[in-house]
Parts: C-alpha cells; sequence; structure tokens
C-alpha cells in the first residue's frame, strides 16, 4: 500500500482521486485501513464529502485513526453537529480513543456552543490518560476560553508541564478578548520569563491589550520588539494593522501615522486601520482625506471601512457626503440588509437631524437588535427629542428587547431632559434589579436627578459609588450648579483638586460657573491661572465661561483679553463678549464687536441678536434695535422668537413708543407673557402714559403673574387712583396671589 502514496499526492481534480479509487477497488487495496482513510482524507480536502462519508460507511472496521480524519474534516467544514454525533457513534463501536480526535472533538464543542459536551470529552480525555498531552491541553484552554469558562481554562493551563507558543497566545488571547487585560498582560511577562518568544499572534493580543489601556510606553516597547525581532516587516500585515490600531487607541497619532507610510503595500486592512486611528482622536476631517487617498490606490473599501467613514461623516453633520458614501455602499452592495452599516447609518442621519430618513433605516432593518435601538434612541436624545427617545424606548420594551446599559443610560438622560421623574425612577428601579448599574449608567442618574431638581438623590448616588471617574465627579459638580448650590460645587472641586484627581475641561467649566454665580472672582482668577499654567485654555467653551465670568464682574478689559487669545472664536464666543459690552451698556463696542463677527464670516444665531437687543434696550438705541430685530430674518433667515420680540418691546416702552409696543403684543405670533405686559406697564409707569391702562386692564384675567399684579397696584397708587389700586388688589386676592417679599444676601469669606 505504501507505493500508492505519492499516487495520492498526485491526484489535483477529483476525476484524478475517482480513477485512484476504482483501480484500488478493483486490486482489493481498498479493504486496507491506510488505503481508506487516505481517501477519506483527500476527498475531503478536494470537496465532495458524502464521498468521504460513503467510503467510511463501506468500511467494515474503522479504526480511531480514521474517525478522527472525518471528524476533522466535519470540523474543517463547520458540520460540527455531525462531528460530534460521529465522536459519539465512535464511543460505542472503540474502547481504545487516539489522542488525536480530541481536539478536533473540542471545537466541535466550541463551534456547537455546548459547554456540557465539552466537560464530557473533558471526562473522557481523563478516562484515556491523555489530560497531560500538550495538544490536548491547548485544546481544551480554547474551549473553555471560548465558553467564557476563563477559571477552568486557567486550571488546565496552570496544570500544563509543557507549555509552548500556541498555548501561551491562546491564553494570552483569551484573556484580552474578553476583557481581562491586564491579567492578559501579565501572562505575557511570565511567557517572556520562561523564555519563549512570543510570534506574530501573540503580540496581535498584547498590542490588543496595550491600545485598550492606553499604556503608551508599553505600547512602543512592543512596536520595538516586533521590529527587533523582524515580525513586523514580515508578510503579517495584521500585525502592522493592530499596531496602527494600538497607537491610535493611546492617542499616538504621529507614531500611528509613522507606521502606516512605512507599509509599502496598503491594504483594504490597513487604510481601515488609519482611518479609524484619525476618527479615535478626533481627526475626523483627516479620515475623510484618508479615505479619498484610498480610493485613489485603488483599494477596495469593505463594510468595516464604510462605517468608519461614515462615523466621521455623523461626527462632523456632513450630510452631503455622507449621502454619497451611503450611495456608494447601495451601490456596491456592501451591506444589502444593513446587517453591520444599519446602526451607523441612523447615528449618520440622527447627527445631521434626518430623523425621517433615519426612521426609515431603522423600521427597514429585519435585525432590529439593542445597538440599532440603542442608536435610534441615543440619537432622539442627543439632538434634545427626548419625547421620541422615550417613545423608542417603549417599542423596544414592546419588541421583547432586553434595554442594556447604554439604552438605560440614554432614556435615563432623555428622563432628566423633559422632568419625567416618575419614569426616570421606574428606570432606576429596572437597573438596580438586574445588575445594570455600572458607572456610565450611574453618571446619567446623577444627572436625572440634578436636572429634576432632586440634588439629594443625586449626591446620594454618588456618595455611594465606589469608582468615581472624572464624568462622575463634573455630573455631580454640574448637578450643584444647576441647582444654585454652587458653594457645594466649589466643595468638590478643591476635593478634586487636593486629591490629585483626574480633572477635565468639563471640570474648569463648572468650577467657572460656580465661581460666577458666587461672585468668588479671586478663586475665579486662581482657577484662569491652573488653566494657563496646565495649557488648557485652547478649549472654546472654558474660555467663554472665564469671559462671561469677568463680564460679570465688571474685569471687561480681562474678558476682552481672554477673547483675543481664543484660539477659535466660535459664535458662543462671539455672543458672550458682545454680552458682555451691552450689560455694563457699551451698545457701540457690542454694535463693534457683531461687525467683526459678520467680517469673520461667523453667522450669527438667535442668542447674538438676543445680546444685541438686550443691549440697545438698555442703552435706548431704538432705531438700531429695530434694525438688528428687522435683520434677523431679512438677511439672516432667523425667525424671531418670543424672546426677540420681548426685548423688541422693551425697548420700545423704555423709549416711549408705547403704541407701537402695544401693536407688536397684539400682532405678534405669540401669546404674550407677564414679561411682556410688565415691560409694557413699565414704560407707561416712565412716561405717565396712564390712559393706556384700561386697555391692558382687559388682558388681567389671560395674566398669572405676582409681579404684574403688583406693578399694575404700584402705578394706580402712584396716579392716586384708589378705586384701580383696590380693584387690582382684590383680583390678586380673588386668584389666591401674594406680594412677594424682598430679600437680600451677604457672601462672606
Amino acid at each position: 500500500m505504501i507505493k500508492y502514496m505519492p499516487l495520492f499526492r498526485s491526484c489535483s481534480t477529483t476525476r484524478t482521486l475517482t480513477q485512484l479509487h476504482a483501480h484500488l477497488v478493483v486490486t482489493g487495496q481498498h479493504r486496507s485501513p491506510l488505503a481508506s482513510t487516505k481517501l477519506i482524507e483527500s476527498y475531503a480536502q478536494m470537496g465532495p464529502l458524502h464521498s468521504a462519508q460513503l467510503v467510511f460507511q463501506t468500511f467494515p472496521t474503522p479504526d480511531s485513526y480514521m474517525y478522527g480524519v472525518l471528524i476533522k474534516r466535519f470540523v474543517w467544514c463547520r458540520l460540527f453537529k455531525q462531528a460530534i454525533a460521529l465522536y459519539s457513534h465512535m464511543l460505542q463501536e472503540l474502547t481504545l480513543i487516539s489522542s488525536f480526535i480530541f481536539p478536533s472533538v473540542l471545537r466541535a464543542c466550541s463551534g456547537f456552543g455546548d459547554l456540557g459536551i465539552g466537560k464530557n470529552v473533558h471526562g473522557r480525555i481523563i478516562k484515556c490518560g491523555v489530560e497531560l498531552d500538550p495538544v490536548v491541553q491547548t485544546s481544551l484552554v480554547n474551549m473553555y476560553g471560548e465558553a467564557l469558562e476563563l477559571s477552568c481554562a486557567r486550571q488546565v493551563f496552570d496544570k500544563m508541564l509543557e507549555r509552548d507558543v500556541v498555548s501561551w497566545s491562546s491564553v494570552i488571547s483569551m484573556h484580552v478578548r474578553y476583557g481581562q487585560l491586564s491579567e492578559g498582560l501579565k501572562l505575557f511577562y511570565r511567557m517572556m520569563l520562561d523564555g519563549h518568544v512570543p510570534d506574530y499572534v501573540t503580540l496581535l493580543s498584547v498590542a490588543e491589550a496595550c491600545g485598550e489601556l492606553g499604556l503608551r510606553l508599553q505600547s512602543k516597547s512592543v512596536h520595538g520588539y516586533a521590529v527587533i525581532r523582524n515580525i513586523e516587516s514580515s508578510d503579517h500585515n495584521t500585525l502592522n494593522n493592530s499596531l496602527i490600531a494600538m497607537y491610535g487607541k493611546c492617542g499616538e497619532l504621529y507614531s500611528a501615522e509613522c507606521l502606516f507610510d512605512r507599509i509599502s503595500n496598503h491594504s483594504t486592512s490597513s487604510w481601515t486601520a488609519m482611518i479609524t486611528c484619525y476618527n479615535h482622536n478626533g481627526y475626523y476631517e483627516e479620515a475623510l482625506y484618508a479615505f479619498s487617498k484610498m480610493q485613489e490606490s485603488k483599494a477596495e473599501p469593505n463594510a468595516i471601512t464604510m462605517m468608519a467613514i461614515l462615523c466621521s461623516c455623523a461626527r462632523l453633520s456632513f450630510l452631503k457626503q455622507g449621502k454619497s458614501v451611503h450611495g456608494y455602499v447601495i451601490r456596491k452592495h456592501l451591506d444589502p440588509d444593513n446587517d453591520i452599516l444599519g446602526p451607523t447609518l441612523i447615528d449618520l442621519y440622527a447627527n445631521c437631524r434626518k430623523f425621517s430618513t433615519c426612521d426609515k433605516i431603522f423600521d427597514t432593518n429585519r435585525d432590529r437588535h439593542a445597538f440599532s435601538w440603542n442608536m435610534v434612541i441615543s440619537g432622539y436624545t442627543r439632538e434634545g427629542m427626548s419625547g421620541q427617545a422615550l417613545d423608542r424606548f417603549k417599542q423596544m420594551w414592546a419588541h421583547m428587547i432586553s434595554p442594556d446599559e447604554f439604552t438605560i443610560a440614554s432614556v435615563v438622560s432623555a428622563c432628566g431632559n423633559m422632568g419625567s421623574l416618575n419614569l426616570g425612577t421606574q428606570i432606576h428601579s429596572y437597573a438596580v434589579k438586574t445588575g445594570v448599574l455600572n458607572e456610565f449608567v450611574l453618571n446619567s442618574l446623577i444627572d436625572m436627578y440634578a436636572k429634576c431638581g432632586f440634588i439629594d438623590s443625586a449626591y446620594n448616588i454618588f456618595k455611594n459609588q465606589s469608582r468615581k471617574g472624572v464624568v462622575t465627579w463634573n455630573s455631580m459638580m454640574w448637578g450643584f450648579v444647576h441647582n444654585s448650590k454652587s458653594v457645594e460645587a466649589m466643595n468638590l472641586f478643591d476635593q478634586m483638586w487636593l486629591d490629585d484627581r483626574e480633572m477635565d475641561e468639563v471640570t474648569f467649566l463648572s468650577a467657572i460657573q460656580a465661581c460666577s454665580d458666587l461672585r468668588d472672582l479671586e478663586k475665579g482668577k486662581w482657577i484662569h491661572h491652573k488653566l494657563v499654567t496646565n495649557g488648557a485654555m485652547n478649549d472654546a467653551y472654558v474660555s467663554t465661561a472665564l469671559l462671561d465670568m469677568y463680564a460679570k464682574y465688571g474685569e471687561l478689559w480681562i474678558a476682552q483679553r481672554v477673547f483675543d487669545i481664543m484660539p477659535y472664536k466660535s459664535v458662543v464666543s462671539w455672543s458672550a463678549m458682545i454680552d458682555a459690552y451691552g450689560m455694563h451698556g457699551l451698545v457701540d463696542m457690542s454694535i463693534s464687536v457683531f461687525n467683526k463677527m459678520i467680517e469673520s464670516k461667523m453667522k450669527p444665531n438667535e442668542i447674538t441678536f438676543m445680546n444685541l437687543l438686550s443691549a440697545c434696550s438698555h442703552a435706548g438705541y431704538v432705531e438700531t434695535g429695530q434694525l438688528y430685530f428687522n435683520s434677523m430674518k431679512k438677511d439672516f433667515g432667523i425667525e424671531p422668537k418670543l424672546e426677540h420680540y420681548s426685548c423688541l418691546i422693551d425697548l420700545l416702552s423704555r423709549a416711549g413708543h408705547l403704541d407701537e409696543a402695544y401693536k407688536i403684543i397684539i400682532s405678534m405670533p405669540f401669546l404674550p407673557t407677564s414679561g411682556i405686559w410688565s415691560s409694557l406697564l413699565s414704560g407707561c409707569r416712565i412716561h405717565r402714559r396712564l390712559d393706556m391702562m384700561t386697555l391692558i386692564q382687559e388682558k388681567l384675567e389671560k395674566v398669572d403673574d405676582t409681579g404684574f399684579y403688583t406693578l399694575l397696584s404700584n402705578i394706580s397708587a402712584e396716579g392716586e387712583d384708589w378705586k384701580q389700586f383696590q380693584t387690582v388688589r382684590s383680583m390678586m386676592k380673588t386668584t389666591g396671589l401674594k406680594k412677594l417679599h424682598g430679600c437680600s444676601t451677604v457672601h462672606t469669606r
């Protein structure tokens, strides 16, 4: 039979193999176990697995090796159920089993997802006395690892007498894959100390662990080791891609770019890794530029590449480019059913506020798993459409899809935005019962209770939280500021500073706001100094908050200095500077800042015009104020809101244009508030237009405000119209309103 072995190796097609099979049958050699085993193996390798099964079934007494060959081919073809069934049949027929069989059977158990059968096979391995076989032990480690039984896998691994690079790589990969990154790195160090030389498979897991943990120094060491061992320059582009991703997660963008440029042949995976690296570090426009270069290189993007590019478009709110990418995906049939890209497309259109398109993609997605629901719910929440977010959550619940921590966090945020305390507390209870209470959810709960005014409940969650990250501290500080407890907010800030805790821009933003509320200029200047010394003045929001704080203190020259050195001036920054001069009556300076804003091509928004109109109102610039009010819609396409009408009416009333102000109140597309009527009344009081009192009094039944009635009664008293004075006071008693007493506060050190 040995002479036929070269013939088996020369069979390159099914036809030549069938001819050899026929020859063996004619000569009677097919009865040989070796011949039948080679036939089974050859048929299985060339494709027709049924031919291999027929050879096996027609052999009268198949041995352990023959069973093993067919089981191995079943596993290779991912026919795990058939492999396990054949193994069970073998146990009934044979008593002596070769260790060669068990690695394939254990792989079948992993693929089939039945840990119970895997444990039975483990028992059989012990019974057969092959539990110390290194190959079998490595297969057991893999089987338990894929079944998330890490403790069982470690027990097998720790008992291994001989560990090779494969077994070490398996156990390291297992720990990294399931989030035990530090333990994975510890095993890598043990591997090195034991004298084993890691290969590129080992370094793949180590690079992933270093990236996820953000270990910059260790990341460079891993890369250096790969270069020294010449692993990086080998054909393993997968390792290079993993190293690029590692550098990206560690914030080492320059190192990632250098490594990418050194790759001679950029594959789709290489481009995707670099694009993802840009996204991870917030360089979304660079990611789009890299994608354009990828297209020039003729490398074909896949669904993962498009996912990264859609993410770039979403973060930049580039609707036109996003639609173009979406069209490319459709033309290339990269994801026909939106199974992979569905959630990312939902995120794109939600960020661009195209919720009809967003809903259409979601509703046509056949496989609407929790991730897709999360994208829709978080998209609505992020864009301030909390009611729709809660509606989607109810639909998700009705579809029997269990919410995860991301769902809970988004829904809790929506409850906070709407002030829905009742629903928020119910979701809190659900999170406690189901154990979905990670740091992400707890931070959202702190935010929700703070927005609903239950600051003590928020603080209880904060106080009992074992692990407090910077976001947790920020949420609690902002909650105190939001609920006018700026002293408590500053106490938290001082505690963070004394404990040398991590701080970010949001931390300083809340602290600056608290200082502003407390009128604590010295503390505000101290925070400003720390921001400068730590190089944290590049954030536009922090700089704008400082500007606003100094403006409230009357330190306009410092506010102007902060504004001038801003590297990027947003519309919020320009609006704050306009307001800074306006609140101190320097209207000409406000107008000058506005003109410079227009010259810089920055488009004003509603807040900009609010600040301008308010400045004109306090300084009596009637014509200028009217000019800006009319310019809103005419020149900038901004529809005036109730607040803008309120500023205009206050401006006209202060200047004595009461008839014009009254006409605007009657004709404006909003119901007038008590504040608007109060502005007109104040104008009547200043300019002695008591004749308008009768007109205003007709609107009294539509107003429910103590301040308004108090002002009206005071005007009547000043005009010695005691009958009218008594009438107003009687109306206050009838409606249950009482005059509020004034109070003063003094801040002491």
